[in-house]
């Protein structure tokens, strides 16, 4: 598989999406958006995974406009989509959503929860034919470090929530996914993160951890990088059955 990143910010890179591709020969190129305005053609990638950011969708940074073009582009193409945290929001704005401030600001080690939908809802219908269907735990602990939310067009489906934030993940079709959290981050992007995102650890709230405690937790980075692998191996063996 040939996988584009979409990064918005230096220190905010791919970390362990970097290590998985590496392990299973999938080629991964990265973009800087905030530097360029010219995206590939969609038939000449096959899984576009769009990175997080300090930035706000709100801020209505001129390059974006592009960046929201070829993410409308790629949905509308059934092209295979992972968006985290920014990327999340990114994708809720391109289909029709609002990004918004949430309540309280989300950062560390937080519980989700999944979303329960009734059996004749067509949410749970397409959540189970969806490439992440029985990806994610019941209940687990990622690492969270936003302060947006969104609400969805009623053709998404959310899949995950918090206690501090109703719209953790989300699927849109078969193809696309939105998480809140990051399953990606090693301990040495967290760090680089909590360096250059100290305010936002310092105005504090109920739901912000110290960058000492996040930087703490070995095991659950490691859970959380398996975590993504696992849900990286659903999408590549969804990939080659429909190649």
């Amino acid at each position: 598989m040939k996988i584009i990143v979409l990064q918005h910010v230096p220190f905010e890179g791919p970390a362990a999406i970097q290590d998985w591709a590496d392990r299973n020969n999938h080629t991964l190129e990265r973009i800087c958006c905030p530097d360029n305005t010219n995206y590939p053609a969609i038939d000449s990638f096959d899984c576009l995974i769009i990175m997080g950011g300090p930035m706000s969708v709100n801020d209505e940074l001129p390059w974006m406009i592009a960046e929201l073009a070829f993410i409308r582009e790629c949905i509308d193409a059934e092209q295979y989509i992972i968006g985290i945290c920014l990327g999340a929001q990114l994708i809720a704005h391109a289909i029709g959503g609002s990004v918004l401030k949430n309540s309280v600001r989300e950062i560390g080690w937080l519980p989700v929860q999944a979303v329960k939908h009734p059996s004749a809802n067509s949410s749970a219908h397409a959540h189970d034919h969806h490439w992440v269907s029985k990806i994610f735990p019941e209940q687990f602990t990622p690492l969270h470090w936003h302060g947006d939310t969104f609400t969805l067009p009623a053709t998404a489906s959310v899949i995950l929530s918090s206690e501090g934030c109703a719209h953790q993940a989300f699927i849109l079709g078969q193809h696309v996914l939105g998480l809140q959290f990051h399953l990606e981050f090693d301990t040495a992007t967290a760090s680089r993160v909590a360096t250059e995102c100290a305010d936002e650890l310092a105005d504090g709230g109920p739901y912000v951890q110290s960058a000492e405690t996040i930087l703490q937790q070995p095991d659950n980075f490691k859970q959380a990088n398996a975590l993504l692998f696992k849900l990286l191996d659903a999408l590549q063996q969804h990939y080659l059955q429909r190649a």
